[in-house]
């Protein structure tokens, strides 16, 4: 059992679905609160909708388009699929639509400031409490994932830190380590405390984001 491999395997899932689907879940929010088109409040309604069902329920179907993709024993099948997060999308599209004002974004426009440009230089700074708060729930959420890795992976070298530590706990001579396994714990609680004192700033201005001022 390589503690290590695991925990640099689930480094670099949880870094990248984080990044990956707080950018992407911030210019989906941005695009749902700036452009109303025909569509828009239905598939956001889908998205509520979506919100309610639970990932159980899916799973099964998951699994198989993952299969069917050719994507098992892969780490993209950890990290493309959550790239869509709808629970962040609709967060963040609550948050735009209580910070940002949308006079601010026509102002750059009249300016001549394009689109991407306006949504990365603008509102993307405006939404950073916003997208900072998302940011460390999806980065806990994909570190501490252990049944979709338990069920994707087979390869001992992809496994990620959960499958590693769950590994040490069902050896028949688990008792024998007890040393490596309370060392997996340990390891594994340190990115979530140093992702949570980078962000927590950004949490708490989060929260006051919504405060009437006096």
């Amino acid at each position: 059992v390589d503690i290590i491999r695991g925990f640099m395997n689930s480094v670099k899932i949880a870094v990248l679905v984080t990044v990956l689907s707080s950018y992407f879940s911030a210019l989906t929010a941005y695009g749902f609160y700036m452009y109303k088109f025909k569509a828009n409040n239905f598939l956001f309604g889908l998205i509520v909708i979506f919100m309610m069902v639970p990932n159980q329920l899916a799973f099964l179907g998951f699994v198989k388009w993952i299969t069917t993709l050719g994507l098992m024993d892969t780490h993209a099948a950890l990290i493309i699929p959550a790239i869509a997060s709808i629970g962040t999308v609709f967060f963040l599209r609550q948050f735009i639509s209580a910070t940002i004002s949308k006079s601010i974004i026509e102002s750059a426009r009249i300016d001549g400031a394009g689109e991407l440009h306006t949504f990365h230089k603008i509102a993307f700074p405006l939404m950073a409490p916003g997208v900072a708060t998302m940011a460390i729930f999806t980065f806990i959420g994909s570190w501490n994932n252990f049944l979709l890795p338990r069920v994707v992976i087979s390869s001992k070298e992809l496994e990620t830190l959960p499958v590693v530590i769950s590994s040490l706990k069902a050896l028949k001579i688990w008792h024998q380590n007890q040393g490596a396994i309370y060392l997996g714990f340990a390891i594994s609680i340190v990115p979530i405390v140093v992702v949570f004192m980078f962000a927590s700033k950004y949490l708490i201005e989060s929260i006051g984001a919504g405060a009437v001022k006096g």
